[in-house]
């Protein structure tokens, strides 16, 4: 069901006991903190966002962060839809997530985002799209979304492939395996830092093959200055703007497809190499997977396929006791 937005810093929707449980255990995965409330199955907090679980079906999420935490965790991950504040930003068809529209005059410009940040297994990959005019309609009749809307990875790589003939080779990708994902992590210590090292890194590269790009949107995920202060020298030339609900914009959407098809294809190579189907996610079923894999090859051997700074895997390593 679609919840109501009184303002960006409080939202409510009604939501099932399925899915009660399904964001109870996504937030535990990720360290939110706990307790009980009258009527309620739970809340939980984390930094400035309160979540509220009522026994009526009511979901309430209130405080600075309520806008992330519905775009990015309930409505992609629990809810299944995209509506947040949608309205004021974009139009879209009877296909969620399409963008159907481009703002006239259209500013030639970059769009970069990323997946696999938030799931155990598999990479962590930053893809980003120069579209200029031309280049923003050829997408906008293929079809480009938010990757999120799009469950069927067969879809997504016809997106994807769509999408790089559209654009002139005007893209970069950078996978960042598990292995090297987790030194990297080692070094910034800070998921937000990691994660600007590879936005700037994308944005270097796109702008070898699109040196007329000098304007690039990311969606937000932290201080704007991290992805700055990671730019090499082309990069601080531009300007580069952060904003929440960035996959509204049609060349962010398109990054976020190409990211998305590339998560996909590592998340298959890896599973073959592991012998074992490796689920998305963080769920509980990923800790069972991953336990098993502990248990055949040793905790150690986690690190080829796993990000090893989340909570999953120190559960695992607790359960092999």
């Amino acid at each position: 069901m679609a919840g109501k937005a009184n303002n960006k810093n409080f939202y409510v929707c009604k939501i099932d006991d399925k899915q009660v449980a399904q964001l109870e255990e996504y937030l535990r995965d990720r360290g939110w903190k706990f307790g009980d409330m009258q009527y309620a199955h739970w809340k939980a907090s984390m930094e400035k966002t309160n979540v509220v679980a009522y026994k009526s079906g009511k979901l309430t999420v209130q405080g600075k962060g309520t806008e992330d935490f519905v775009v990015y965790i309930l409505e992609p991950e629990i809810l299944k839809t995209v509506g947040f504040g949608y309205e004021d930003i974009l139009n879209t068809d009877a296909d969620a997530g399409a963008v159907t529209s481009v703002k006239e005059p259209f500013k030639p410009h970059g769009g970069v985002d990323e997946s696999g940040k938030g799931d155990f297994f598999g990479p962590l990959v930053i893809a980003s799209v120069f579209a200029d005019d031309e280049t923003a309609e050829n997408l906008l009749k293929i079809g480009v979304k938010d990757s999120k809307v799009i469950k069927s990875p067969a879809k997504i790589r016809d997106m994807a492939s769509k999408i790089r003939r559209s654009v002139n080779d005007n893209f970069s990708i950078v996978a960042i395996g598990p292995e090297a994902y987790n030194r990297l992590y080692g070094q910034f210590k800070n998921l937000n830092r990691l994660l600007a090292w590879g936005h700037a890194r994308a944005i270097e590269n796109l702008l070898e093959k699109a040196p007329q790009c000098n304007d690039v949107l990311s969606d937000k995920f932290g201080a704007e200055h991290l992805i700055k202060n990671a730019l090499q020298q082309r990069g601080r030339g531009i300007t580069l703007r952060q904003q929440t609900k960035a996959e509204s914009d049609v060349a962010v959407a398109a990054a976020s497809i190409l990211a998305r098809d590339m998560f996909v294809r590592g998340m298959d190579k890896l599973s073959q190499e592991a012998g074992l189907e490796l689920p998305k996610g963080a769920s509980k079923k990923v800790q069972e997977r991953a336990i098993q894999l502990a248990r055949r090859d040793g905790p150690e051997a986690l690190g080829k396929y796993a990000k090893l700074h989340f909570k999953t895997y120190q559960s695992v390593l607790d359960a092999l006791k």
